[in-house]
């Protein structure tokens, strides 16, 4: 049952400092006055029950975290339209992204996916508390998925 509101879907355990950066920037749009037709989800480590919401929405924007050869903090849009398209380098968490998305497509077609990674350093620590790059990094994710959802709403007429 897919809907055309937009949802905004970070990713990431906040118990792995960095790592959470996902659920971090869901957290600050959630609080956002918002369109309300865009729905803010944490989906924290992931998980099959988020297929639900990959069903019912279009387009979806994803935020996670990101182990690649980027400087720490350093922010990125991709568009996977395949699940094969995700980096490989995505976090690990309880059923990693591309997991998920791999069980989406079986199911059914794809929404429009948007992902927005932040890179972090490495293999992150334990901790609640984001690096100095990552947490100086959130303003400009959140104002870059601000734009972004704007953007979709504007290219359907919303």
């Amino acid at each position: 049952m897919e809907c055309s509101s937009p949802l905004v879907l970070g990713i990431g355990n906040v118990l792995m400092g960095d790592e959470g950066v996902g659920s971090v920037v869901a957290r600050h749009l959630a609080g956002d006055a918002g369109p309300p037709e865009v729905t803010v989800v944490d989906g924290g480590t992931g998980g099959l029950h988020l297929l639900d919401l990959l069903a019912e929405h279009n387009p979806v924007v994803i935020i996670d975290a990101t182990i690649d050869q980027q400087a720490p903090g350093t922010v990125s849009l991709l568009r996977p339209r395949y699940p094969s398209d995700f980096p490989r380098s995505l976090t690990a968490h309880d059923i990693g992204l591309r997991d998920l998305v791999e069980a989406a497509a079986l199911l059914g077609p794809l929404p429009e996916i948007h992902l927005v990674t932040v890179s972090i350093g490495g293999t992150p620590e334990l901790g609640l508390d984001l690096s100095p790059p990552i947490a100086a990094a959130v303003p400009a994710v959140v104002a870059r998925v601000r734009r972004l959802v704007a953007d979709l709403a504007e290219a359907t007429g919303d």
